[in-house]
This record gives C-alpha cells, sequence and structure tokens, in this order.
C-alpha cells in the first residue's frame, strides 16, 4: 500500500507541467498520501533535494508555465551507482512512489527506477508531441498556438515586402509540430524529418510556387535538419528575392498553457496518482483515442511516434499541384 508519493519533472520544460503537479498533488493529499516533489528533476533526486508539498503550495501553479520544481539534465543518471544513490534517497524518507514528467529520456531513467523497486508511472510531458501511444503530450498543444501565432505574424512582413520566409521549429526528429502549424499557417513548403526534401527540391518548390503568381513565400522545417540562414542565402541567390530565417527557439516552450492543454494535464496528473493507488507501476499514462490509457515503458521508449496520415493527406490536399 502506498502511502508516500513523490513527483518530479524532467528533461526540457512544457507547458502544463505545472497543472499536471497540481493535479497529482492535490488528488495524493486527497487520497492521505504524504506527498512530496523532487527539485532539479533527476540531479535533484541523486542530491536529494525532496521536498513536503501542500495544497496551498500548487495553489496557483497551473495557470503558470514552465515547472515550478524545476529541471535539469542529468545523463549520469544512467550510471548504475547514481541511480542507486537515488533509491537510497527515496528509501530514506519512505517514499514508495514516484510520478515522472517527461520524455522518452525520462522514461528510461524512469523504468529503470521501476525495476530497482520503486513504483513508477511515467507522463507524457514535451512541447514535440514525440511519445507513442498518446494523442496529444503535456505541453504540445500550447507550443503549438505559439508557433501558429508567430507565423501569422512573420507572414504580415514578408507579405507587406513580398519576400520568402524560412522558419525553423522545433521537434527533436519529431516533425508533428511542424506539419500541424503547416496546415494552420497554410505554408507553402514543408520538410519534416518523416517527409523530408533536399535543399534543391525546397528552392524548386519555392520557384514554382513563385511561377504560380504568388509574390511571398513561407518554408517550414523541423530543426536540426538543416542550417536555415544558409538556406534562406541559397533560396535569395536563386530566386533573387529578399528571404529571411526565423527561429522560433525557446519561445515555443513558454506561454500560459491553453485551456485544453490544462484539461489534459489535470486529466493526467489525476490518472496516474489513481493507478499507482490500484498498484501499477513501469508504466506511462497517457490519452490515446480519447481515452486514459496506460502503457509499460518498455513499449513506450521502444517505439517511435506515428504521424497520422490524414495529417499528411489533409496537407497535400491543401497544396494540390502548386507544388
Amino acid at each position: 500500500m502506498i502511502k508516500k508519493i513523490a513527483i518530479l519533472t524532467s528533461g526540457g520544460d512544457a507547458p502544463g507541467m505545472n497543472t499536471v503537479i497540481k493535479a497529482a498533488v492535490n488528488v495524493a493529499l486527497n487520497e492521505n498520501l504524504e506527498t512530496f516533489v523532487v527539485k532539479e528533476g533527476y540531479l535533484g533526486l541523486y542530491n536529494n533535494k525532496i521536498e513536503k508539498v501542500s495544497k496551498e503550495d500548487v495553489k496557483d501553479i497551473d495557470v503558470k508555465s514552465g515547472t515550478f520544481i524545476f529541471t535539469k539534465r542529468f545523463p549520469e543518471f544512467d550510471n548504475d551507482k547514481n541511480r542507486q544513490q537515488a533509491v537510497d534517497n527515496l528509501n530514506s524518507r519512505g517514499i514508495d512512489a514516484l510520478i515522472v514528467i517527461g520524455g522518452d529520456g525520462s522514461f528510461r531513467g524512469a523504468n529503470k527506477l521501476s525495476q530497482m523497486g520503486i513504483k513508477t508511472i511515467g507522463i507524457p510531458g514535451t512541447i514535440d508531441g514525440d511519445i507513442a501511444f498518446n494523442d496529444l503530450t503535456v505541453g504540445y498543444l500550447t507550443a503549438l498556438d505559439t508557433i501558429v501565432e508567430s507565423i501569422d505574424k512573420v507572414k504580415d512582413t514578408i507579405t507587406s515586402h513580398g519576400r520568402i520566409a524560412v522558419i525553423e521549429v522545433m521537434g527533436k526528429g519529431c516533425g508533428l509540430l511542424a506539419l500541424s502549424a503547416a496546415i494552420a499557417n497554410d505554408i507553402d513548403v514543408l520538410s519534416i524529418p518523416e517527409k523530408k526534401i533536399s535543399e534543391d527540391e525546397i528552392i524548386s518548390k519555392v520557384e514554382k510556387v513563385l511561377k504560380n503568381g504568388q509574390n511571398q513565400v513561407t518554408v517550414l522545417v523541423t530543426e536540426l535538419m538543416y542550417d536555415v540562414n544558409k538556406l534562406a542565402k541559397k533560396i535569395e541567390e536563386k530566386t533573387k528575392k529578399v528571404t529571411r530565417a526565423t527561429i522560433l527557439g525557446h519561445t515555443q516552450r513558454g506561454g500560459k498553457p491553453v485551456p485544453f492543454e490544462r484539461i489534459n494535464a489535470y486529466k493526467l496528473g489525476s490518472f496516474a496518482v489513481s493507478e499507482l493507488l490500484k498498484g501499477k507501476t513501469g508504466i506511462t499514462v497517457s490519452v490515446l483515442n480519447n481515452k486514459l490509457i496506460s502503457t509499460p515503458f518498455e513499449k513506450t521508449v521502444n517505439n517511435k511516434l506515428k504521424i497520422s496520415e490524414d495529417l499528411f493527406n489533409t496537407y497535400k490536399l491543401m497544396k494540390g499541384n502548386k507544388n
């Protein structure tokens, strides 16, 4: 029977993480569990930065972005001795359950803790949306909202000046954010990891859009695929039109979580505690096909998110023969 529970956030921050924490804390306290938070992720777990928390401590955090308990990268958590130190720190306080909010790397660490005897559940928290067996990771919706608004503003400028824009968004090897934004913003040319095209193909598509009578062109790509400044220069040299690169960067991780983000976060935080109380461990919880589900860590981390073909087809139909 679980008596004490701890919560940590790991990896990149994401809007809605605070909402998950609030949900989990409130539900745990309602179930008369002693509730703790771990500051600075796995590094804090290793350094014993564990603090008791009350409902008052999380009262207003749900509308704030980021994570109020902080997050750190700690690749050394792969080391057996470091993980054992973390387990010893939990055991010394009698904490027998842990909720980890993060991405696939965070889940790998959580899986190892589960194998070491700590009842552990993961909640997908990453703006990239790249977790398998999941519809919406915590942070994705708000990041997409930020991206769409930012691209709208860039398009205002390039329309006024008759220019070309090359815009880079986050994704870490997953094109879900870029593809969704491409549909929402009616992007002219798109390249994502799942459907990557060469720089020459991008230039060819840009030229085709211009030949079809359009005076401005927007190119959207996922990070880590190109040097967008060099790509913009190549496009300008070929088309003779002013071309600028815009890297949206960490603005995508900020901002108050949008309403449905908060609802999704509340559902996942609450469900995670209820699953722990049922004795579940070594799983991630997520929403799939509008239903709350649990999936073993091994299955989650060893599979890659498959973007819906409907999304690809929607963008393709929107573009028709334009490019």
